[in-house]
């Protein structure tokens, strides 16, 4: 059946609506709860399963790198062959990989089991925002519905840490991931009760070699930082890996270009604009600055302090306080006076936490750590709206699609990033001198706010263009049809959570 003759869905009843929206809802909260429920327990699965910072490292990027690889064309995939059938197979892999990761007996099959997380996240996010679209037809019902999408992630960062560290407490590593079996099972019946089926009327094409040399360039730049401190950053091997990356990407540039006028991966006339790439240049340095973060602290507070990991869990408290309040907060700032005001904020607060933590060593006072991770969360929180609101002001529908499937891809990538230089900076240190090890990482953390600060200088909303607001994850075709993921959700919400995930 074409595009013409293909049957208008019936309108869903107000009640059946939102409860379509808290079905896809709860399996974002699962792929926003794995991305940092799991930072806590590292130390434990090292101290089980004999794994130093470098396997811990995979531990968590097996699974970003494998999500930033493949959500657009699982977006695309869903659009073709059905949302609620993506979806649903997309809880089965990412539920039967949970169990394997909870039953692993190696550090080596558990990162393999976080890689097939991964696939399984990468058709949750992007695939049940594409749900709510289609079954939302209302603009400003849409609206409101996906700025509690983007509260809820919000909400599933902030808690992954505390409730990691409340598991690993009573029922040790293993227990992080066999949470995730009721929540799967859970949206498997409910999905299959409520969630109706669609599909994009034009489907996007695939586009096979565009995503196997994305995938490439992502896993080996990412893959040269993880083992750089193993190998030797000058070694042959490490050579040969940079030569990799750099050889793959220019074949993706060249590939992309050629494949231009045919619905390419990732539209690159979009990167001539400088606000966009300003934007996706943001997008990555959010993330890494997250991540570094994340990691350092895991690292710090259970190595060097002796915290417990719940302990661990409750101190980042504050950095979880700060990104829930400033997110919706930076949305509203958007809508007013447009993406500047809270990127100058983020910038500021960012480049402030990270320059608390340069001198952080084994005797750091308590206040001094909380209030920096309060002003990182916060600048966390105010940077997500105005990046995506810079990624697809101005441009019309089927493009604006695109323009936050790789926005969302950057953000993984910036935190599959983050790990890899945390870890390579703090590789083969002991605890007692983690803290100094640990140092260029907070300017690290600190420069990424500084460049929020130069990209903010840039940043000016199209004449006549209202604002964009944040958009929570890559889009894929909605009721519109439009192509390349270019489901527009109506009127855009600035609460813009992190990845998602997912990354959003």
């Amino acid at each position: 059946m074409n595009a013409t003759t293909r049957p208008v869905p019936p309108v869903l009843g107000a009640r059946r609506r939102w409860t379509v929206l808290a079905v896809c809802c709860l399996s974002l909260f699962l792929v926003g709860l794995d991305t940092t429920i799991v930072n806590v327990g590292l130390p434990a699965i090292g101290r089980d399963l004999d794994a130093g910072t470098r396997d811990l490292e995979w531990v968590v990027d097996a699974y970003t790198v494998v999500l930033a690889a493949l959500l657009i064309t699982s977006g695309a995939l869903a659009d073709r062959f059905g949302r609620r059938r993506v979806f649903r197979s997309g809880l089965v892999v990412f539920g039967a990989a949970s169990l394997v990761c909870a039953t692993a007996t190696s550090v080596d099959a558990l990162v393999v089991a976080r890689a097939v997380q991964g696939v399984g996240a990468s058709m949750l996010s992007p695939v049940a925002l594409a749900i709510v679209v289609n079954a939302m037809p209302d603009p400003g019902e849409r609206a409101r519905a996906i700025g509690i999408w983007a509260a809820v992630f919000g909400l599933s960062m902030a808690a992954g840490p505390v409730v990691g560290g409340a598991l690993i407490a009573g029922f040790g590593w293993q227990s992080v991931f066999w949470v995730n079996a009721p929540v799967v099972v859970a949206a498997l019946v409910l999905s299959a009760v409520f969630v109706p089926e669609s599909r994009a009327p034009r489907p996007r094409r695939l586009d096979l070699p565009g995503q196997l040399l994305l995938t490439v360039v992502v896993a080996v730049s990412v893959g040269a930082l993880i083992e750089g401190p193993r190998l030797g950053w000058t070694s042959p091997t490490a050579l040969v890996l940079y030569g990799c990356a750099a050889v793959a990407t220019a074949a993706f540039i060249g590939t992309e270009h050629r494949r231009r006028d045919r619905e390419p991966l990732m539209e690159l006339a979009l990167f001539r604009r400088p606000a966009f790439s300003g934007a996706v240049l943001g997008a990555v340095a959010v993330f890494v600055a997250l991540n570094v973060t994340l990691l350092l602290n895991t690292l710090y507070l259970q190595h060097t302090r002796g915290w417990s990991p719940l302990a661990a869990g409750v101190a980042t408290l504050p950095m979880a306080v700060g990104a829930t309040v400033c997110a919706p907060w930076s949305g509203r700032l958007v809508g007013r006076a447009g993406p500047r005001p809270p990127l100058l904020l983020a910038g500021g607060l960012l480049g402030a936490g990270g320059l608390l933590l340069v001198r952080l060593d084994a005797h750091t006072g308590l206040p001094l750590l909380l209030t920096a991770y309060l002003l990182i969360g916060a600048g966390f929180g105010f940077a997500n709206a105005p990046i995506t609101n810079t990624a697809v002001s101005g441009l019309p529908l089927s493009r604006a699609g695109v323009a936050g499937a790789i926005t969302s891809t950057a953000r993984q990538f910036g935190a599959a990033l983050g790990i890899a230089i945390a870890g390579a900076l703090v590789a083969g240190a002991g605890p007692a001198d983690l803290a100094r090890a640990s140092r260029p990482g907070w300017y690290l953390v600190a420069a990424c706010g500084a460049l929020l600060l130069l990209i903010a200088r840039t940043t000016r909303p199209p004449a006549g263009a209202p604002p964009a607001g944040a958009d929570p994850g890559p889009r894929t075709g909605g009721p519109d049809g439009g192509r390349s993921g270019g489901a527009d959700p109506g009127p855009r919400t600035g609460a813009d959570g992190p990845e998602d995930p997912g990354g959003r």
